[in-house]
C-alpha cells in the first residue's frame, strides 16, 4: 500500500494520493463484509440460516414471488436470494425491509415464532398423511 499511496499527482485539483488511499479504503471494506462468515461461529452461522429460511417459507406461504418481494423491498433479486439463505453480510435493515415486503406489519418476533397462520396452513399441507386401507364396501363401490 505504501507503493499506491506514495503517487503524488494532481487531477482536477485533487491529490491523487488522496483519491487512491479512498479507492484502496473502500476496497478494504468491501473486502470485510464479503468475509462476515469468518467472524461468526458456527451457531451464529445456523441462526443467519435459521432466519433466511423462515423468511423464505413465510414467503412461499404468502405465495409472493421472490422478485416482487425484493422490488417492494427497495432490494436487488440476488440480494433477496441472500437474505434468504441466511448471508450474515445482509443488514438488519435489508432484512426488515424484507420482511414487511413479504408480510407487512409483521415483526421480526412473530416471525420467529412461526405462528402465521400461512406458515401453518403450509405445514399442513406438506405433512404425510396416511392412507387406510379401503372397506369392503368402499372397494365395492369403486367395482374393484
Amino acid at each position: 500500500m505504501e507503493k499506491i499511496v506514495s503517487l503524488t499527482l494532481i487531477v482536477n485539483g485533487h491529490n491523487m494520493e488522496t483519491i487512491i488511499f479512498i479507492i484502496a479504503v473502500k476496497a478494504f471494506f468491501v473486502a470485510m463484509k464479503k468475509e462476515e462468515t469468518l467472524l461468526l461461529s458456527e451457531s451464529e452461522l445456523a441462526q443467519t440460516r435459521l432466519l433466511g429460511k423462515r423468511l423464505s417459507r413465510l414467503r412461499l406461504a404468502r405465495r409472493v414471488r421472490q422478485e416482487d418481494a425484493a422490488v417492494r423491498a427497495g432490494l436487488s433479486r440476488p440480494t433477496a436470494r441472500k437474505i434468504e439463505h441466511g448471508d450474515p453480510g445482509r443488514t438488519l435493515g435489508q432484512v426488515l425491509r424484507y420482511l414487511g415486503a413479504v408480510a407487512p406489519g409483521m415483526t421480526l418476533q412473530q416471525l420467529l415464532e412461526g405462528k402465521d397462520p400461512s406458515l401453518l396452513a403450509l405445514e399442513a399441507s406438506e405433512k404425510r398423511q396416511r392412507v387406510r386401507e379401503l372397506s369392503a364396501a368402499e372397494r365395492d363401490k369403486l367395482d374393484f
